[in-house]
């Protein structure tokens, strides 16, 4: 027995087989209750995992369906249809990307897939995974994942991950929220964060580790699949602009792929994240509020906390503009415990929302999406805490 088994329940082949006698409405990974293949849509968005070399520098090229033909193993987990959203560098995806992505899966559930594997640049792939989160709740796998190494390069992992999403999302199991999937691991989309500039293994989770675990021939999942917030998905109260335009990025693509007309951006308001720390003073804030942003996120230290500087100006802003307080460690919950003018426990006697163990820059997403669906200041606080 693997020594983690005892303490996290993992599931192991042979317990799925036990099980598979009390549960009648599991799918194995590989088959429907009809006997056939699942069908997993590939939604893609760019990133170094569609990206070809030029003389400028790499940039995304290649189509949903240019990927899915390049690793042809998928096929053993799943028919596979693939079809385009946008063609972003995972450093410059926009609201809009993010928005249509989620409309995008929702689709392709709607139209009978079984699962959903999006493909997406690693720089920001964590935020798009925890945005599906909060915008959907589907009723089928969503699965992000991409690549460190183009297909061109020595050693590209963009198989092998392609691969694992597919896996993951033709298994029922994984349904519940949205998950990442990068070097035989899986990640809760909210706990998932790209923790290395350029090692194969960069998706971690950190203080909560991988939900499942893959080989070859079986996986072993460690935790209960879940979704990350406790809020209805939010993309129904965000209302895009009315019309809608194909981006410059897919009308580049081949004649043979067949762009999803994105929808223009609707309003997803400003939220900067200001970084507390040694010296640090209260001007960012101020011209933050002067600029008229939606939200503000504090990344404080340790367990939240801020300079004296930075908690004095919260006092004067936070009844008109909501301030989430993150910490900056990579794990570990934020906590009122200090006092003083930037302590946490004075923070939260100002209003603030703390992120819990989101890192400043999930907290950024959910926040501003929070905003830009019409939460108020209580439905706000669901969005940090997975509990409520």
């Amino acid at each position: 027995m693997h020594p983690s088994d005892a303490a996290t329940g993992a599931w192991t082949a042979a317990d799925r087989e036990r099980e598979s006698t009390t549960s009648g409405d599991r799918r194995s990974p590989a088959a429907t209750d009809g006997g056939s293949l699942p069908h997993v849509a590939v939604v893609a968005c760019g990133g170094t995992i569609a990206s070809e070399p030029g003389e400028g520098g790499a940039a995304p090229a290649k189509t949903g369906d240019d990927l899915v033909a390049a690793v042809p193993g998928v096929e053993r987990y799943a028919t596979v249809t693939a079809r385009e959203v946008c063609a972003q560098p995972g450093f410059d995806v926009r609201w809009r990307d993010v928005l249509a992505t989620a409309t995008a899966a929702r689709e392709a559930v709607a139209e009978g897939a079984d699962g959903v594997v999006v493909t997406h640049g690693t720089d920001t792939l964590a935020d798009t995974a925890f945005a599906l989160d909060l915008l959907t709740d589907l009723p089928a796998p969503v699965v992000v994942t991409g690549a460190q190494r183009r297909l061109d390069e020595p050693s590209s992992d963009a198989p092998a991950n392609l691969t694992l999403a597919v896996r993951a999302a033709a298994d029922d199991r994984f349904a519940p929220g949205v998950h990442v999937a990068f070097d035989d691991e899986l990640h809760a989309a909210r706990d998932a964060i790209k923790g290395h500039s350029n090692a194969l293994s960069t998706m971690t989770s950190p203080g909560a580790g991988p939900v499942a675990t893959f080989t070859r021939a079986d996986e072993r999942v460690l935790r209960e699949p879940s979704r990350g917030v406790a809020v209805d998905p939010l993309a129904d109260a965000i209302d895009p602009a009315d019309g809608h335009t194909e981006t410059s990025e897919t009308s580049e693509m081949s004649a043979a792929s067949e762009a999803s007309a994105v929808p223009e951006a609707p309003e997803v308001p400003a939220v900067p994240v200001i970084h507390s720390g040694t010296g640090a003073g209260a001007g960012q804030i101020e011209r933050a509020v002067d600029a008229g942003v939606g939200g503000i996120v504090i990344e404080g230290t340790g367990l939240g906390n801020a300079t004296a500087a930075i908690g004095d100006a919260v006092a004067e802003i936070v009844d008109d503009v909501p301030v989430v307080v993150a910490g900056r460690p990579p794990a570990g919950p934020t906590e009122p415990v200090y006092g003083t003018p930037g302590g946490a426990v004075t923070l939260a006697g100002h209003g603030v929302v703390f992120a819990g163990t989101l890192p400043a820059s999930k907290a950024r997403i959910a926040l501003a999406l929070g905003l830009a669906s019409g939460l108020g200041r209580a439905e706000l606080r669901g969005l940090f805490d997975p509990t409520r």
